[in-house]
């Protein structure tokens, strides 16, 4: 592991970090959402999740569950199960109808096989330790029961990676400045696989491939905002760099009448 990677990983999985500036509230995580109400197709995950637990009764946990969007889906169409929201960041779960509690994926508060059904959407790669955390995830479900994880292509939204360079670029002089962080990067959906491969015999990958067309500069800004827990990690003064980004997004929108972002994520339903 470089030097780079190293840092990019202790940034990405940092508790102190996630809980007391990435997700003390869902003002950033919202933002992330929304950029998809533009994408075409659209994609309703909190549906094909639910969908792809049509045959589970029971107990389903939702770990990272985050603003909590997931379980007030399942919670409307499925008022038969049993509902579980952990997280690591108490100002996150304030919202969350629950039950919810503060927890740690590599160290689950539940017995082995206690539930039909565990969800790890879009926040395995926060675990400092994913092998672990798969482990946890094989212990909590029963044998018969469904894991269901997601996350996020390495390709995914490369143009905002493109537009961050520019105006990082822009902003130091130089032709094109350093990288944003990559969230998803240690648990993409092209290495997704061979870490849940490890512990369920069967994983099915679901891709969900779009464009994201959006037609005004502020969901595509908030979007770049959103990771100003990590603005450190950047090399580049962060407002500044926003600031480039937005007058590039209003000029090519000017042009073009939208700001496309070619995105690609996608769910992993798991079982033994």
């Amino acid at each position: 592991m470089t030097d780079l990677s190293a840092a990019h990983e202790a940034a990405v999985t940092d508790r102190t970090r996630l809980a007391g500036s990435a997700y003390n509230g869902d003002r950033d995580l919202a933002a992330r959402q929304s950029l998809y109400r533009w994408q075409t197709p659209r994609y309703d995950l909190p549906s094909l999740v639910a969908e792809r637990l049509g045959d589970v009764r029971g107990r389903i946990v939702d770990i990272g569950c985050g603003n909590g969007k997931f379980i007030q889906r399942l919670r409307q169409d499925r008022p038969d199960l049993s509902l579980l929201g952990l997280d690591i960041a108490p100002g996150i779960l304030a919202d969350v109808p629950g039950p919810v509690a503060v927890a740690d994926a590599t160290r689950l508060p539940l017995t082995a096989g206690s539930v039909d059904a565990a969800l790890a959407l879009h926040m395995l790669y926060h675990v400092p330790d994913i092998p672990q955390a798969v482990r946890e995830l094989a212990r909590v479900v029963a044998r018969s029961g469904l894991v269901v994880a997601s996350t996020n292509s390495d390709r995914d939204k490369a143009e905002l990676d493109d537009l961050w360079q520019r105006a990082a670029g822009d902003v130091l002089g130089i032709d094109r400045g350093p990288a944003r962080i990559a969230l998803s990067a240690r648990f993409s959906l092209e290495k997704a696989p061979a870490f849940l491969g490890e512990e369920f015999s069967r994983v099915e990958v679901v891709e969900m491939p779009g464009t994201i067309a959006v037609p005004v500069p502020d969901p595509v800004i908030a979007h770049m905002a959103s990771y100003r827990a990590w603005a450190d990690q950047h090399d580049v003064p962060f407002d500044a760099t926003i600031d480039r980004a937005r007058s590039l997004v209003a000029n090519h929108i000017a042009r073009h009448g939208a700001y496309e972002i070619t995105c690609l994520g996608g769910i992993l339903v798991c079982s033994r």
